[in-house]
């Protein structure tokens, strides 16, 4: 009880030691959501799919990086058994203009909406609906398009854009802004071959980047890659999960964005010890007279170890809480008003925990050294 009387005993002082807490819990909850939010969100295209395997050119670095193949594959890949359904996607890059003449750099995906395997938030029916012109897009972008909302108009290489659709969590953070389009429409924004250019349409010969692929039955994936390799020497054909881990693998291991947002979320776990610690360590100080009396009257070390381990524990939990709260708060704010993925998850959540326990207990613990050897004639003033 001692340790939890030294806790309350000092209200203004422990509402400050709580507020320390708090801060350096929402700092570790914020730096490693970052940190977990900008890995989801670079593969956000591949998870936001029902396809089963994903064929692309041999060549293929990750998502955003690779050679076109002919769109011919799709008929190719659609005969091969175990296979139920195959269709096109088209990554490309444009600019697209407001009204207001306004640009914003963007990535064009282009793709049949009629049964596609993209899920974008809404439903297929609004995306079978889609006509020439139209483009879907993240909520949160619409800033960066200077658009209002559905029915907003731009243009992209001259031709007019309408913004149809509004998806939600579909829009990486280190990326361009995402139109998802169809094909002929990408097509004619982005054209890469002559015919392109004179018609705006696709055909046996137009350039894409993906096959997506559905299976009759997941278990043949290992059969149905196989065969598709086989049938087409320059393709890949990898499932999804590979293909998201080939992204997440690029951004984390190959980039200096990766690195420098898993430098911070190191610097917010260190930071927040720190900021943790040094509370706990000058509490334990403030009372080393208090501790002398209990040695002068025969408490032993192992009971001072067990009262000030007390008083870190409280300490750690009372200040979690709030800063749980206040972490929470953030990544809501910032997924609403901007569309930014701050991943509160249960292992950083959990992390944040074990920060602030482990720092509180390993303070106080440095800080009792002082408190076993002080003289007990601290108490009475000599």
């Amino acid at each position: 009880m001692l340790a939890l009387r030294y806790v309350v005993e000092d209200v203004p002082r422990l509402v400050a030691s709580l507020a320390g807490i708090a801060f350096a819990v929402a700092l570790v909850l914020v730096q490693t959501g970052i940190y977990a939010g900008f890995v989801r969100s670079t593969t956000l295209l591949v998870d936001n799919s029902d396809a089963d395997i994903w064929v692309a050119s041999r060549a293929m670095s990750y998502l955003e990086i690779t050679l076109p193949v002919p769109y011919a594959w799709v008929g190719r890949i659609a005969a091969i058994d175990g296979v139920q359904h195959a269709e096109p996607l088209v990554l490309r890059s444009a600019i697209w203009q407001s009204p207001d003449g306004t640009l914003d750099y963007i990535r064009v995906i282009g793709f049949e909406p009629a049964g596609s395997s993209l899920r974008l938030g809404v439903s297929p029916d609004a995306l079978a609906a889609m006509r020439r012109g139209d483009v879907a897009t993240d909520a949160a972008q619409l800033s960066s398009l200077h658009a209002g909302g559905i029915g907003a108009r731009g243009t992209i290489r001259g031709m007019p854009a309408r913004v149809a659709l509004l998806t939600r969590a579909s829009q990486p953070i280190v990326s361009p802004t995402f139109l998802y389009t169809t094909l002929d429409s990408a097509v004619a924004w982005t054209p890469i071959s002559l015919n392109e250019i004179m018609d705006g349409q696709h055909g046996p010969g137009t350039p894409i980047n993906y096959v997506l692929v559905r299976l009759h039955s997941p278990q043949s994936a290992s059969a149905v890659r196989a065969a598709i390799e086989r049938a087409l020497p320059e393709a890949r054909a990898f499932p999804r999960a590979e293909m998201a881990a080939i992204t997440r693998t690029f951004w984390v291991e190959r980039t200096k964005i990766g690195f420098l947002l898993l430098l911070g979320a190191s610097l917010g776990v260190f930071v927040g010890g720190i900021v943790v610690a040094q509370i706990l360590y000058a509490s334990v100080n403030e009372h080393l007279r208090e501790y002398g009396t209990l040695k002068a009257l025969g408490i032993g070390d192992r009971s001072l170890y067990a009262a000030i381990a007390l008083q870190a524990v409280t300490i750690a939990v009372l200040g979690y809480v709030p800063g749980l709260a206040i972490g929470v708060a953030i990544a809501f704010a910032a997924a609403a008003g901007r569309g930014t993925p701050i991943e509160i998850t249960v292992p950083g959540a959990l992390l944040a925990f074990a920060v602030a326990l482990l720092t509180c207990v390993a303070a106080a613990f440095f800080a009792v050294q002082r408190a076993v050897r002080v003289d007990p004639a601290l108490a009475f003033g000599a």
